[in-house]
């Protein structure tokens, strides 16, 4: 399928290579759906929410009960995911993992709650391994319903006061570099507040003993309920030959895992953006990613892979609606 894709690509009415990362992007999405003329189908936006008992260190300048507020804010329209999605004509569903607080019934929201957040890792692991895996599971079960409702682009989100030091933790463990070069401000930390989130999450590194040789133990010890329902979405995703739309740190860092486990999980990933978030640069480099965009964001709620997702239909619509050189009666490059 490569070589019949590539050769279709460089036929196009155009010198080869013109359209630059548009072609290596259309390549990829005919690659993921072995075809040589991809679709893209009810793409849709998976927002996983939930709490993180770190928080009680003070490693965040928004209180807790933010994560249940934006919760809220998602399901009555009004966050910047929600303007996005409408205008990129997203499905968006918004998936309590775990967060500290109950909702009532909503179409938009589902419920998979492992738990009311986790419990604070600096002294002790986030999540049991039973969490873990149910929450991967749930995760992977919430992918594959998407699928069977028709999709074939999954973007994942992520809401959760205290995620970026979960992240920061996991990138240290995975990438094996030392933590200040995984920590960044998150919600707009001040410089002091940076050296304490520093400071707990050395101490958190220095409490927990954790090989990257096993990344889902890994995971339940610094990650989210949300993170690991990522993890579990993105291999349902790839399972089922979607294109997987990755967003910013969080959404990354649940990659890692991910990939750590399944490194095959990473030919099905489009990285929309590089966030504003410090360390997110390195991760994409570790991972040998090249984002789409460089808008400096650093908002989360998968804002960044919705904002990307025009660049899949542009891949997609030349690859399938341009003149090649013999339909167009153009002269081709001369061999």
């Amino acid at each position: 399928m490569r070589a019949a894709l590539i050769q279709q690509i460089d036929q196009k009415t155009k010198p080869i290579g013109a359209l630059g990362r548009l072609e290596a992007l259309a390549l990829q999405l005919g690659l993921v759906q072995q075809t040589q003329q991809p679709s893209l189908q009810q793409p849709t936006m998976l927002v996983f929410a939930a709490d993180h008992g770190i928080v009680a260190e003070g490693v965040s300048p928004y209180p807790q009960a933010v994560t249940a507020q934006m919760v809220l804010n998602f399901l009555n329209g009004g966050a910047a995911i929600n303007v996005f999605a409408r205008q990129h004509g997203f499905d968006l569903h918004v998936v309590d993992s775990g967060v500290n607080a109950m909702f009532q019934p909503h179409p938009m929201l589902v419920d998979a709650k492992v738990g009311m957040g986790t419990v604070n890792f600096r002294h002790q692991p986030a999540m049991t391994a039973a969490q873990c895996e149910q929450a991967i599971t749930r995760g992977a079960q919430i992918a594959r319903e998407a699928i069977a409702q028709g999709s074939n682009v999954l973007a994942l989100g992520e809401m959760g006061i205290g995620n970026t030091s979960s992240a920061s933790c996991l990138m240290s463990v995975l990438c094996d570099l030392p933590m200040h070069q995984c920590v960044g401000r998150g919600t707009g930390l001040s410089d002091k507040g940076l050296q304490h989130k520093l400071s707990v999450l050395t101490s958190a590194l220095q409490t927990h003993h954790v090989s990257a040789a096993d990344p889902f133990h890994v995971l339940s010890v610094f990650g989210g309920f949300e993170i690991a329902m990522m993890v579990g979405a993105l291999l349902a995703g790839a399972e089922g030959r979607c294109t997987l739309l990755i967003d910013g740190f969080i959404a990354t860092a649940a990659l890692l895992v991910a990939a750590k486990r399944y490194p095959q999980v990473i030919d099905y990933c489009v990285f929309a953006h590089c966030s504003d978030e410090s360390g997110h640069a390195t991760m994409l480099s570790h991972l040998n990613a090249q984002p789409l965009l460089h808008l400096g964001l650093r908002l989360g709620e998968g804002t960044g892979a919705v904002l990307a997702y025009p660049l899949l239909q542009s891949a997609v619509a030349f690859l399938n609606d341009m003149a090649s050189f013999d339909s167009a009666g153009v002269s081709g490059q001369i061999q």
